[in-house]
């Protein structure tokens, strides 16, 4: 099942599961079996056999949907300021050039919010609220062209490397072994 950009289930989804459950409930105090439900229900019969322990252990109550597997530790509020403090730049916050990686967003957090997130936890954190890579729009206004295709020219070849001839016998696996 693919998951929106979020991760987890949409609410809807989730809705939906939780009836699923419900359903195999009522099925279990009839005393079905889990794989017939399971074909019924077109799921896996071992989420039919995880919903029976849990219906077993707590009634159909228990079935019911826990909510999101987890909440954002930072609030709505903390991150407009987070996006605010993003907006200033990194020269800003004390780096030299102005990319934003991972990395020194995690710093951000750290020093204004005193949490400590990973790196892959600052990612989902962009984009669960709506941000993505982003690759520049255009070139930086140093960059010279003709020096670059000069290089590309003159050094890239020598960088690169002369190619093994490829012809018969050329490689170990060719040649007849000794005896």
């Amino acid at each position: 099942m693919r998951y929106p950009q979020g991760g987890g289930l949409t609410a809807e989804r989730q809705h939906f599961r939780e009836e699923l459950r419900l359903q195999t409930a009522e099925r279990f105090a009839r005393g079905e079996a889990s794989s017939v439900i399971a074909k019924d229900l077109r799921v896996s019969v071992r989420s039919v056999q995880r919903w029976r322990q849990t219906w077993d252990e707590g009634g159909p109550l228990a079935l019911r949907s826990q909510g999101p597997a987890s909440v954002p530790r930072l609030t709505e509020k903390q991150f407009a300021q987070l996006e605010a403090e993003l907006a200033k730049g990194p020269a800003t916050h004390g780096w030299e050039d102005q990319r934003w990686t991972l990395a020194r967003i995690k710093t951000v957090i750290g020093r204004h919010f005193h949490m400590t997130y990973t790196i892959q936890g600052v990612r989902k954190l962009l984009v669960r609220n709506g941000w993505s890579c982003q690759i520049p729009a255009r070139r930086a206004l140093e960059r010279d062209d003709d020096a670059v295709a000069g290089w590309v020219k003159e050094n890239w070849p020598c960088a690169k490397g002369l190619r093994r001839p490829v012809e018969p016998g050329s490689s170990s696996r060719t040649k007849p072994n000794s005896p």
